[in-house]
């Protein structure tokens, strides 16, 4: 088989199963598995490809067919400039997520003292230190898998100033553990439990665990307001990323927990995705 005939056929095998982005997929797959981007099979067509890496090919292109994330498939994902080490048990990163580490590398204080909470790959604190040098982060993580990630991303990038620790969002003794904040972020899991199985097939591949919100999705943001927004010093900045129907519950919770300018802010689809405020001096 050539390199062409091997990505013509996983291409035909995603567009068979309805993926509508079988070309930028295949293309993926073709450099993960045989090595060649799309450039080196437009250039070199007829490059023989081995049978062993056909194969791996064409069963990667199957399980993409079926649902399994591009991202799993591919063992790792880019997010902002990072190159992010990712597989089941730990979420994908998602680009409307650069808006929360964006707005916080904007708001927070030179030096300042983060926890990224809810941390998965590490996306959020990596993402902040790979635009904020200065700043010291720890990254908070409770379940095993998702924290297998965290720490090998964290290794990845020893220059940032990230800590990985195993934390429970609803654990106050773990919030005393981490002690006084400039910054608190998170991308808490917010979709609501009955929502779960209406999901796209590839989001309910992605842990449960990173995903269910409690019963209206608030579940999380309500242990951040009552037991995490607490450590924030006076004058300290709070930012979460949120579900679009769920920005004036945050808002509302935020500002019972003593933040004040507390803002709804949009993604680039104009949907609510950030709530952020400061802690009363």
């Amino acid at each position: 088989m050539t390199a062409k005939e091997a990505y013509i056929a996983a291409k035909r095998r995603l567009s068979d199963a309805g993926n509508d982005a079988a070309a930028f997929d295949a293309a993926a797959l073709c450099e993960k598995f045989l090595g060649m981007t799309r450039a080196d099979v437009l250039l070199h067509p007829e490059c023989p490809v081995e049978a062993g890496q056909a194969a791996a090919l064409l069963s990667a292109a199957d399980l993409r067919a079926n649902g399994e994330p591009l991202q799993y498939l591919l063992g790792h994902w880019p997010f902002l400039d990072l190159d992010l080490k990712v597989g089941r048990g730990v979420l994908c990163p998602r680009e409307e997520t650069e808006l929360l580490v964006r707005t916080a590398a904007a708001r927070l204080p030179r030096n300042a003292r983060v926890l990224d909470l809810c941390a998965g790959t590490g996306a959020v604190g990596l993402g902040l230190c790979s635009l904020r040098p200065d700043v010291r982060v720890l990254c908070g993580e409770k379940e095993e898998a998702a924290l297998s990630y965290l720490f090998k991303n964290c290794e990845a990038y020893p220059d940032f100033q990230v800590t990985p620790l195993k934390l429970d969002a609803f654990l106050k003794s773990d919030a005393q553990r981490v002690g006084a904040l400039d910054g608190f972020l998170s991308n808490p899991p917010y979709i609501e439990r009955a929502e779960l199985s209406h999901l796209q097939a590839e989001v309910r591949r992605e842990p449960r665990a990173a995903l269910d919100g409690g019963e209206d999705g608030l579940s999380f943001y309500r242990a951040i307001a009552s037991i995490w927004l607490p450590l924030l010093k006076p004058g300290g900045f709070a930012a979460v990323e949120i579900g679009e129907r769920q920005g004036a519950a945050v808002r509302a919770l935020f500002s019972e927990a003593g933040l004040q300018k507390v803002e709804i802010l949009l993604d680039f689809s104009n949907l609510p995705r950030v709530v952020c405020g400061f802690k009363s001096e």
